[in-house]
């Protein structure tokens, strides 16, 4: 079982601990990140979003020929402009040769796991056929990446896949597919994930206390989309929408008084709008955030110049407290002989008093297995406890208690790995120098 690892260093090194953690979230059935809309062969918006390349300046398509002629090999590319995905913004992204783009900044060979925008994630070959090409195109308010006659490479007789992804400057992605030889839904999975749709995740990092100077990362998939693939045929598209986030708000006053699909909080130490589930994650936590955005309020008020007030009303209120209790202790003396017991009522102080035989009884009617059963309670209710928190984190990963565990969780504790076959397949990122290959020339840098 082996699992990717960085250290302090950046490089990345394979190794048997559970370093790697993936959690997986439902898709968005609800539409809180992006709304969605089909369109049929027979509607004219399909023929719309379409972008045809070959209209497009040559200058600024790029035919990349290493993933034209690679498998299972990823690229970076450099954006001209600023891409909002779940609310923050992308100036580099990197495209696969399995028909998806991954958006996540460390790159690993789990590409196909989270953090993607995927118009149909399947096991694409381009290297097995000559007229197979990855194609992109940056025009400075939109990125078109377009998947050429692409072939399945554990079903090439099927015929090529021809589809592409346009990423819009105002947050718009839409997918436009040209030709789909077969039913989405029919492909083979077994190596590798068919996946129609977009995917984002954090990223936790932990100190490893038996491996001095190695983090732990946990990759935590907060928010899924997955469209329909029986809908994904010829000459169809998907656009989807992006919606309000937190992270757009600038100040405190907008945050908390936002009306969107989030509980907006503000953190007057980071200066930051969230709902504590984006990339910000990590300093949401480690600033101390959550505890902060519990008053809902926007009025900072300075800790120590409340200190006096507080010691003096304290100091007050003891010293009334006290006289109260003195007086009332000496005037019970007065009245009989037998010890009082007080038991303080809304302010007030009221005597009962207790006869010394009654003490004594009640001493002697304590047995000695009183405490044993009490322990033995006390376990059951905390071994009941423990089994409902793991049934509520189950089947709720993205609640408060289920992070707090995955966010401390010792390297010990067992994982979910992905193993090599198992559906995951290892993407290696190419060198971002130009290469020729058959033919194929990339004229510049991704």
């Amino acid at each position: 079982s082996e699992l990717l690892q960085w250290d302090e260093t950046g490089t990345t090194n394979w190794c048997n601990q559970s370093v790697l953690l993936f959690c997986v979230q439902q898709e968005d059935t609800d539409h809180n990140y992006y709304t969605s809309k089909t369109y049929g062969p027979t509607d004219p918006m399909s023929k719309d979003l379409w972008v045809n390349v070959d209209q497009m300046d040559k200058d600024k398509v790029k035919i990349h020929g290493i993933l034209s002629n690679t498998h299972r090999q990823a690229a970076r590319v450099n954006l001209s402009f600023d891409f909002p995905f779940y609310g923050h913004f992308l100036r580099d992204l990197t495209v696969a040769t399995g028909g998806f783009i991954y958006t996540g900044d460390v790159v690993h060979r789990m590409l196909t796991a989270t953090q993607y925008i995927a118009p149909l994630m399947a096991n694409f070959d381009p290297s097995v056929s000559r007229n197979s090409t990855v194609i992109y195109f940056d025009n400075g308010t939109a990125l078109v990446v377009q998947w050429d006659h692409v072939h399945l490479q554990d079903n090439y007789n099927l015929g090529s896949f021809t589809f592409q992804a346009t990423l819009h400057s105002d947050g718009r992605i839409v997918f436009a597919y040209k030709e789909i030889p077969m039913e989405v839904a029919q492909i083979s999975s077994v190596n590798h994930p068919v996946k129609v749709g977009l995917s984002d995740a954090f990223v936790v990092v932990h100190r490893i206390q038996q491996i001095p100077n190695v983090r732990r990362r946990t990759i935590y998939e907060y928010h899924r989309v997955e469209l329909t693939k029986t809908k994904i045929t010829n000459s169809t598209a998907v656009e989807m929408m992006p919606l309000p986030t937190c992270l757009q708000f600038t100040s405190c006053d907008s945050c908390i008084s936002s009306q969107i699909n989030f509980n907006c909080s503000w953190c007057h130490l980071l200066r930051r709008c969230s709902s504590g589930f984006d990339r910000h994650r990590q300093d949401w936590v480690d600033n101390s955030c959550p505890d902060e955005t519990k008053d809902k309020s926007c009025d900072i008020i300075s800790t120590t110049q409340l200190d006096p007030f507080i010691t003096t009303l304290v100091a007050k209120t003891t010293g009334q407290s006290r006289s109260r209790g003195e007086t009332t202790t000496a005037g019970a003396s007065s009245s009989t002989s037998r010890p009082p017991t007080s038991v303080p009522t809304e302010g007030k102080t009221t005597n009962i008093s207790m006869p010394k035989e009654s003490a004594a009884e009640r001493k002697d009617t304590h047995p000695l297995h009183t405490g044993l059963i009490l322990g033995i309670l006390v376990v059951l209710l905390i071994m009941a406890a423990a089994a409902l928190v793991t049934v509520y984190i189950y089947h709720h990963p993205t609640s408060a208690a289920s992070l707090f565990f995955i966010e401390r969780r010792p390297s010990r504790w067992p994982a979910m790995k992905f193993r090599r076959g198992s559906g995951h397949p290892a993407y290696a990122e190419v060198e971002p120098v130009g290469q020729e290959k058959e033919g194929f020339i990339e004229s510049e840098q991704c």
